[in-house]
């Protein structure tokens, strides 16, 4: 397969398919258009456990496959927000956990399913990186930047603290943690989430410029109530 990603502020990645045979799946209503040729099944990847998890995880219940049936047909899958699409090359020893809400798009093996952080508290509490997603396999993923993407190699036993919001994805070779924001002041009157995380190198850390749940929290809180 080749892709090439179009547009600037709303993002789609337009697929094409070398080979019958070959194949794309997202979650359901990912795809935005597709050349005839392409056949379409939807269908719980993994299983009713692994698509519950991927439901908790942001995704659909449901992902949609789509199989090329014959060579130079294309297919496109847009972004929901503004921001970037970008594509991993996931290899058959890497692998990527990340945000729930960052999966696009993958090639069929490409694996997605659910990972936990490991306090449950901050899951309660902190809104965002209680259920994670872990990214496995080999193939193409391509994930959704809220805003813009910036990528960091961390050396080994660097540390960078990110609010949640903000991760995309790290390396599995990145240990992390969630990490309450010390001290009372802070988290009543510092104005930032009570939850940070943690990232530990060495490995790549992929970030996001806007956080698109706490841009939608301001704007709901802009809109008149009766």
């Amino acid at each position: 397969m080749q892709y090439k990603i179009l547009g600037d502020t709303m993002p789609a990645v337009e697929v094409t398919f070398d080979a019958p045979g070959e194949s794309m799946y997202t979650q359901s209503g990912g795809m935005a258009w597709m050349t005839e040729g392409i056949s379409m099944d939807s269908n719980m990847r993994g299983g009713l456990g692994k698509s519950i998890g991927r439901m908790f995880a942001g995704e659909s219940l449901f992902m949609a496959t789509y199989k090329a049936e014959r060579a130079g047909t294309t297919i496109a899958f847009a972004s929901t927000v503004a921001g970037e699409i970008m594509p991993v090359n996931i290899g058959p020893n890497g692998g990527l956990i990340c945000q729930k809400g960052a999966f696009l798009c993958a090639q069929e093996s490409v694996n997605l399913s659910i990972t936990f952080t490991k306090r449950f508290s901050a899951g309660l509490f902190g809104g965002e990186g209680f259920i994670l997603q872990d990214i496995s396999g080999s193939g193409m993923v391509f994930l959704e930047i809220d805003g813009n993407k910036v990528v960091k190699d961390l050396a080994p036993g660097e540390v960078l603290k990110v609010d949640t919001g903000n991760v995309v994805g790290f390396e599995k070779s990145v240990s992390y943690e969630i990490e309450t924001v010390k001290g009372l002041k802070n988290i009543f009157l510092g104005g930032e989430g009570l939850f940070l995380t943690r990232l530990v190198g060495p490995g790549k850390v992929i970030l996001q410029t806007q956080n698109f749940n706490e841009f939608a929290g301001r704007i709901i809180r802009m809109v008149p109530s009766k």
